[in-house]
């Protein structure tokens, strides 16, 4: 009775788009980036106006190395802050995200980047047939329980997935990150994660290195660009090694084939 209490509110708002991250659209839209911000476990509270300027920076970047192709960001404004256990509510909100895309500009592909609990929300929507990449920076994963399913991998079959994790972080455990994208590699061989020495879970310390990564990355996927040579390493090394490849200072720079 305490959960539907708690969850209640949220069940009278929707999800929505916000603008256009970076400006006014381009003439032909080529590719999507859905922005999932930051939440909590369990919460009724509105969705966090910080979390939302949290993921704005990725976004930006993204939008701008994208603009040839196209690419146009949306950041997904969540009915509630709260995951909410079974419900799963912002995963919910990013399957809704993709389709209002698909809805809004047709068959193009679409990537979801998020952050923390944004980052987990991406991964469980990974299975619409619109998406093509993942990028999770920080995710949130729940402890493993040996009464509970373990959080699924089986919809990221056929996406490329990022995973992004700073060693220092306090608030979302790096090694259950890298449990995760283990279980993941068997189900999908494109997948690969970076571990961002001594950030925390915001990925200040090194953000130029973790937006270019992430440009990088989504740009190859979406629009089969020549991504970086890191980037091929991870995904074609085996675990551990693609699963913890370190990210270098100054990503983005010379680490970029010619």
């Amino acid at each position: 009775m305490a959960h539907y209490a708690l969850v209640g509110p949220s069940e009278t708002r929707r999800p929505r788009l916000g603008r256009p991250v970076g400006g006014s659209l381009s003439a032909a839209v080529g590719g999507v980036v859905l922005l999932l911000p930051d939440g909590e476990p369990l919460s009724a509270r509105r969705a966090s106006a910080r979390a939302h300027l949290g993921v704005l920076p990725v976004g930006r970047t993204l939008v701008r190395a994208g603009r040839a192709e196209g690419l146009v960001g949306h950041v997904v404004r969540y009915r509630g802050r709260g995951w909410n256990g079974a419900d799963a509510e912002l995963a919910a909100d990013a399957t809704w995200a993709v389709d209002e895309a698909v809805r809004r500009y047709g068959d193009v592909p679409v990537c979801l980047v998020g952050h923390g609990m944004g980052a987990r929300a991406a991964l469980r929507a990974a299975g619409h047939d619109a998406v093509g990449a993942v990028v999770a920076l920080a995710p949130w994963l729940p402890e493993e329980d040996v009464a509970a399913e373990p959080e699924p991998v089986r919809q990221l079959a056929g996406r490329r997935v990022l995973i992004v994790h700073g060693t220092n972080d306090a608030r979302t455990d790096p090694e259950l990150s890298f449990r995760f994208a283990a279980r993941a590699k068997k189900t999908n061989r494109d997948t690969c994660r970076f571990e961002v020495h001594s950030d925390g879970h915001a990925l200040r310390q090194y953000a130029a290195e973790v937006q270019a990564l992430a440009a990088d990355f989504t740009l190859g996927a979406l629009f089969a660009r020549p991504v970086a040579r890191p980037v091929t390493d991870a995904l074609a090394a085996p675990p551990p090694l693609g699963l913890r490849m370190p990210l270098a200072v100054g990503f983005g720079g010379s680490s970029r084939r010619p």
